[in-house]
Parts: C-alpha cells; sequence; structure tokens
C-alpha cells in the first residue's frame, strides 16, 4: 500500500505548496508538460514493452472506450440540459469517463486480488485508458475547450500528441530488447507521472470551492464511482455471461476513480480547471470506500 500512501503525501504536498506560497501560481503549468511531454511517455514505453497479448482478454480492453463513450454521450445530455458551459460539460465527460487503471488501478489489483490480476490491469491501462485519451479523448478535450477548433487542429493535436507517439512506437519496439542502461532510465522518469501529478493537482485543489460546485461534482463521481462499475457489471456478468478472474478484474477496473493523466491533459487544454481537481481530489479518496464494496459486490457474481 505504498503507493497509495504516497499519492496522499503528494496530493497533501501540492496543497501545501500553494497555501504556503512557496511556488509560483502558475507552477503546475510546468509540472503538467513534463508530464505529457517526458513522464509519460517514459511510463507507456517502459509498461508496453512487457506486455503480452491476449484474444481473451479483449473484452477487458474495451471497457475503458466503453465507459468513455457512456460518459461522453450522457454528459453532452446534461450540458444541454443545465446549459453548462462548454469547459465544464467537457470537464465532466473527460474525467469522468476515464479511470485511474494504473497509479490506483494496478495497487489495488495486487491487493484485492493479487499478483495474477495485473496483465489484465496492464492491458486494460495501456491499450484501453491511455489509447482512449490518446485519440478519442483528445478529439472531445478539443470540442469542449477554449476557442474554435478546426477537424486539422484536431487531427494535429492527436497525431502530435506525445503519448500517442510513444504508445506507437513502444508497439513497434515489442520484439526488441531494451538495453539495462535505457530500461532504468524509463523507469525512473516513468516513475515520476504519479507523484508530479498528484502535486500538480494539489496546488489546484481548493476544497473551498466544494459548495459552489457540489452538484457537478456528485454528478461526475456518481457516474465515474457508481453507474460505470454498475454497467459493467450489469453488461458483462448479467447480459453477456462473462466470469472468472480476468472479469472481476476488469469490473473491478471499471470502479477506478478519475484518471491522473487525464485530467492534466484536460487542465491543459482549458477545461474547467476547479471542477477537474476537485474530481480528482475527492474521487480518489472517496474510492478508497467504494472500491473495497465493488470487489466484495464483483465476487458474487
Amino acid at each position: 500500500m505504498e503507493n497509495i500512501a504516497l499519492l496522499f503525501v503528494c496530493l497533501a504536498i501540492g496543497m501545501a505548496l500553494r497555501k504556503f506560497r512557496r511556488v509560483p501560481d502558475n507552477a503546475h503549468t510546468t509540472i503538467n508538460a513534463f508530464i505529457i511531454n517526458v513522464a509519460l511517455p517514459a511510463l507507456i514505453f517502459q509498461q508496453i514493452h512487457n506486455l503480452k497479448l491476449d484474444p481473451a482478454m479483449v473484452y477487458a480492453v474495451l471497457m475503458p472506450w466503453l465507459l468513455f463513450a457512456a460518459s461522453a454521450a450522457l454528459f453532452w445530455a446534461i450540458g444541454r440540459q443545465l446549459n453548462l458551459a462548454p469547459a465544464t460539460t467537457g470537464a465532466l465527460a473527460v474525467v469522468g469517463g476515464l479511470g485511474n487503471t494504473s497509479f490506483i488501478g494496478l495497487p489495488m489489483i495486487e491487493t484485492f486480488y493479487g499478483a495474477g490480476g495485473m496483465p489484465t490491469g496492464i492491458l486494460i491501462d495501456q491499450l484501453g485508458t491511455y489509447l482512449a485519451l490518446s485519440t478519442v479523448g483528445i478529439v472531445l478535450i478539443s470540442v469542449y475547450s477554449e476557442g474554435a477548433v478546426t477537424r486539422a487542429d484536431i487531427a494535429k493535436r492527436i497525431l502530435t500528441f506525445p503519448p500517442l507517439i510513444a504508445l506507437v512506437v513502444a508497439v513497434a519496439l515489442i520484439p526488441v530488447q531494451y538495453p539495462p542502461l535505457l530500461t532504468s532510465v524509463l523507469s525512473r522518469l516513468g516513475g515520476t507521472v504519479a507523484p508530479l501529478a498528484l502535486v500538480s493537482v494539489g496546488l489546484q485543489l481548493r476544497l473551498g470551492e466544494l459548495s459552489g460546485n457540489l452538484g457537478l461534482l456528485a454528478m461526475g463521481l456518481g457516474y465515474k464511482l457508481l453507474l460505470a462499475p454498475l454497467m459493467i457489471l450489469a453488461l458483462y456478468a448479467g447480459m453477456i455471461g462473462l466470469r472468472g478472474p480476468t472479469t472481476e478484474v476488469t469490473m473491478f477496473e471499471a470502479a477506478m476513480p478519475p484518471m491522473l493523466g487525464g485530467s492534466i491533459v484536460a487542465i491543459q487544454y482549458g477545461l474547467n480547471a476547479k471542477l477537474i481537481s476537485l474530481m480528482v481530489g475527492v474521487g480518489t479518496v472517496a474510492a478508497f470506500l467504494t472500491l473495497p464494496a465493488w470487489s466484495w459486490a464483483f465476487a458474487l457474481f
């Protein structure tokens, strides 16, 4: 559980740095740029290289895509009904639709399901969550970001998105043996994603703003922590009839709180930063109550 404790410590560090004015007000922008352009690609290079693709895990990889599509449709409808600002609708759709399937997901899988569930979690994370963020995620973020965006702009953002480039190159390099020095460097750089992302969120997290965002926060986290895993449970275990450890881990990953990388990218592109920071911070804490309950529920099927 050391990884989980580290997340909370880094979140508190970010909040303390802001409170005591130890960093500039825009310090998070530099941190975010480092994560997107350096740390996240390094993490992808490292994790993808050790993947072993299994056709039986198609449903596992498909899960994040389904939840992201459902989130986009749901919050588009809610945004129109409530006349929400595009930046707010986009924040709900993106951050509510992408789960933290790595930094919280993988340690939680190991805690509840043992090391045998880790390959499923890694596949979900890399070919599901991160690939969705790097493609349709960027499209949705671009549509809801400030200013007019053309199709050419969206295409450029996708094709020049560093994590997507890293993903494509990493898949091509799977047969190639990395030198030990490169493996070590990638591991150290990739290991900075989670702590830096939580520090960045902490720098922007202002719990005093809860009162003005409670309704939106409840909608976003209600979908991510409750409705999303319930839908996957109903679809996979109920309608399709899937069973077994892989299915349990897949449903468990569906219950994860909002994705750190997705939140950083959404903030970077001008979506509602206050709401996003609240969703990540509050959602991460709340997940420690909801995840054990979901693990118990999934075991019943």
